[in-house]
This record gives structure tokens, sequence and C-alpha cells, in this order.
């Protein structure tokens, strides 16, 4: 077998990064290691899914009040333990859990950073074979390094992220990460085991002709979302329209494609749900600060999503994602409340 050598693995990226920065301490870049090592191990699980009891419900309810998946737990356990015995991170947050972990040991509690994430987002199409992922968000503690982390750290603004991914298991495997320096995304080469660089600065195209929503709870949105849905059906060629309507039902599906060819992703609230379902700290602020980072906008529908500052670990919020002109007309339209 013959290996491409000009093209970079994570480890060999990874460290190619740290080689410009001689006083950095390369605990980011362990993370980031990491984290793509529980992935090749969730990816594992994911491919043969269908072939063991891992489909499925596992007969319990998470915090959120949805039924856990067996493949939510191995990941969940996957992404904790290989973060636990590395040497990058303090504790964890995950949506499948109540409350946040702390690793209380000394080589962790000298860790700068911790973790928050959801461990298999779109899980409920993990039995019908649709694309679902891993989305995360590192924070530097607040907190005196040296003691065990604690709840202010998982408490803080998405603007304060230092790195934020996802993985996308599909018909091949991708992890995309960004640090304020850029996005780049890895495929997983099956032949090597390894992630490799296959998408070297990610930009968002400013336009789209995508949107992605749920139109089954059309009439449960505010009047001036149904406004620009409609508007996105109406746009004839002249305005650039009109758009496609592309709606998986996995958000890391979804705004991997918008991200990668333009468009927009909406997850508004409705009536009985003002604060939509999305998790701010799991699922919104990673995705927003990967968008903003590729050139992108991501909104609440009243305020930047990565201003927001959290008061419960679990807290929800409304979501507007995607290409900057997308998002601008659609502001437009939200400004007419």
């Amino acid at each position: 077998m013959i290996v491409n050598r000009n093209i970079l693995t994570l480890d060999e990226f990874t460290l190619q990064q740290l080689r410009a920065f001689p006083t950095a301490t390369g605990e980011l870049s362990s993370l980031l290691r990491d984290i793509g090592l529980a992935a090749k191990r969730v990816n594992v699980e994911v491919n043969k899914a269908g072939l063991v009891d891992i489909l499925g419900d596992a007969g319990a309810v998470n915090v959120q009040g949805e039924d856990v998946k067996k493949l939510d737990i191995y990941a969940n356990n996957q992404f904790m333990g290989v973060l636990k015995h590395g040497i990058s991170c303090a504790g964890i947050g995950s949506e499948e859990l109540d409350e946040v972990v702390v690793f209380d040991d000394e080589v962790s509690n000298n860790s700068k950073y911790v973790v928050l994430f959801d461990p298999l987002d779109g899980s409920g199409n993990i039995d019908v074979n649709v694309s679902i992922g891993t989305i995360f968000g590192v924070y530097r503690r607040v907190s005196e390094v040296g003691k065990p982390c604690i709840a202010a750290d998982f408490l803080q603004a998405g603007n304060r992220q230092v790195a934020a991914g996802y993985i996308v298991y599909g018909s091949s495997t991708m992890l995309v990460y960004a640090t304020k320096r850029g996005v780049n995304g890895f495929t997983l080469d099956p032949s090597i085991g390894e992630f490799s660089l296959s998408h070297p600065n990610i930009k968002c195209p400013p336009s789209g002709k995508i949107y992605s929503v749920n139109h089954g709870n059309f009439f449960q949105y505010e009047k001036n979302v149904q406004q620009y849905i409609n508007a996105c059906q109406k746009k004839d060629k002249t305005n650039g329209g009109p758009y496609t309507q592309r709606y998986i039902g996995s958000m890391v599906a979804d705004v991997h494609r918008n991200l990668l060819k333009g468009g927009i992703f909406m997850y508004p609230g409705t009536i009985g749900k003002p604060n939509g379902k999305l998790r701010l700290q799991y699922e919104c602020n990673p995705f927003a600060f990967i968008t903003e980072i590729a050139g992108g906008k991501a909104t609440d529908g009243k305020q930047r999503i990565l201003d927001i500052v959290p008061t419960q670990l679990h807290q929800r919020s409304p979501l507007f994602i995607g290409s900057i002109n997308m998002m601008n007309e659609l502001e437009e339209y939200l400004k007419q409340a």
C-alpha cells in the first residue's frame, strides 16, 4: 500500500500548528487528538451497529427527557473515558448526564481545559442508518489550575471557547474542528486508521440555495419566521431562488452540509417550546463558533449565540445559523416582530 505523505494526519496537523507557537504547551493539541481517538472508537460501533445488539432504546430517559439509545450510552462512555485518562481535560459536561463530571486527580486538576459535548447527535436516526454525529466545545478554565474544576468553568459564554468541533458518522467519517486560526476538516482513512486532512481552511459560502427547518412545526413558529420560510419558497431566479428545503433531522449532518455548500439552518422556538429544543452548551455554541470562524453567522433570533451567558448546564436556545447573506436576510424579517 502506498501512503500519500503529502496529506497530513490529524496528529501531524496539530503538531505542525503547535510548532507555530513556541510558547504553547501542546495541551490543546493533545486534547484534540484524544477526541479523535474516541471518535474512531465510536465509529467502529456505528459501522457495525446493525450486526450487534447496540441498536434501539436502552430503556432510560436522559436529563433532556429523551429516550436514551444504546449507542448514546456507548459514545458517552467512550468520550468521557478517553478524556478522563488523558492529560488535557479537568472535567466534562455531557448532554446525557445530569451534572458535570470533575476528574479530581493530580493530572486532571492541573489541566487548563474543560469539554462540553453531545456524544451522539441525531440518535433518533440510529435505527434507520441516517448520518449521526458528535459535537464538542472546549473552554479554558476560569477556576484555579491545580484544584478541581468547578461549575463556573462550564457556564461560560460561547465566545470563550478556544476550540469546537464535530464528527459526522456518515458515508465517510469526518472530524471538523475550529480554533481562532481557522476551520479544518479531516476524513477518516480506514486503510491506515487515521483522520487525514481533506478540507483545509473551510469557508462557509456567503450565500446558498438550501434552507433547513422542520416544516412540521410551521404553524407553531412566530409569524415572522413563517414569512421568511414562505419567502424562501417563493423566490424566483432573479433573486437567487427558490431555495431547496433539506432537513435530515441530524443537526450535525444538516449544518455540515450548509457549512460546505452554503445554506441556513433554523430551529426556532415554538408556541409550546419558546426556547426551542437545542442545547446552548452542547449544540448551539460549538456550531456557532465553527460557523463564525468560517465566515457565517449564528443567532437565537434576537442576539448573537456566542454572547449568551448560560445560567443552567442544560439550557436550551432557539438557533438560526448559516451563510452570512442568508442570515442577514432572515434578520430583516425577524426585526419586523
